[in-house]
């Protein structure tokens, strides 16, 4: 009759026996011998703590009132943070609940080879609702055009406003939603017209935060189609435009 298979330890007994041996360590030993045969589970330990941290503060910050979420694409390196702090607090001032969150670090140049990636950034953070107004130059303005993401300006922003816009030639026509094609330039006929951006071209906010060494750059304001606070997004266009 051959022996049968030794029977291994089962974790109860594992456990107890590395208990005994901690005790026979010092400090610095201890570590070492937990380091060699627990490294692992230590590690997915803290890994799971990690994600159930990064799970938890995500839930949070979207159960918080936010009133308005503003992408800030700048081609410069100027820190614009102080405009936005001033206008948060003249905006937060009516003592209506909830923050202003602006994301100052959204890049997006089709220079960078990393184009595709902010691309899903920009439209991941669209169908999600975390983005009512942006701030850019031409190539964020041009993508948020193919993705019909720009609201009219004649139907969202107040008569008074559009008027002076109008009259001052701040309003941009283009056309949005045309499909994107490798072998030429799509049909104006398969878009929709209209007003969908503010030029901030010779605002006070261009000189200070928008200029360029090209002298032909572009600067935009455009408020998102599917944004539920209109009404600030209207508050941040007449901050925006003043000159």
């Amino acid at each position: 009759m051959s022996p049968g298979k030794p029977k291994h330890p089962s974790l109860r007994q594992e456990l107890c026996r590395d208990l005994r041996t901690l005790k026979t360590l010092d400090g610095k030993q201890k570590l070492i011998f937990l380091w060699d045969y627990y490294r692992w589970r230590i590690l997915a330990c803290i890994c799971t703590a990690i994600a159930a941290f990064t799970f938890i503060s995500i839930l949070w910050e979207g159960q918080k009132p936010c009133r308005l979420r503003i992408c800030v694409a700048l081609d410069t390196e100027e820190d614009c943070s102080p405009w936005f702090s001033s206008f948060t607090e003249k905006l937060q001032s009516d003592g209506k609940p909830g923050s202003v969150d602006v994301n100052l670090d959204q890049p997006f140049d089709y220079d960078s080879p990393y184009y595709q990636v902010h691309e899903m950034e920009v439209m991941a953070a669209i169908s999600s609702g975390r983005m009512d107004a942006v701030v850019c130059g031409e190539d964020l303005y041009r993508y948020l055009l193919a993705l019909n993401a720009c609201c009219p300006l004649d139907q969202c922003l107040p008569e008074d406003l559009l008027e002076t816009l109008s009259s001052s030639g701040k309003l941009k026509t283009d056309t949005a939603g045309l499909p994107a094609k490798q072998n030429g330039a799509p049909s104006v006929q398969e878009g929709s017209s209209g007003y969908y951006a503010v030029d901030l071209s010779g605002t006070r906010f261009f000189e200070l935060y928008g200029k360029t060494s090209r002298e032909d750059e572009s600067f935009y304001g455009v408020i998102i189609s599917n944004t539920e606070h209109l009404e600030d997004c209207q508050a941040l266009f007449r901050a925006l435009t003043e000159s």
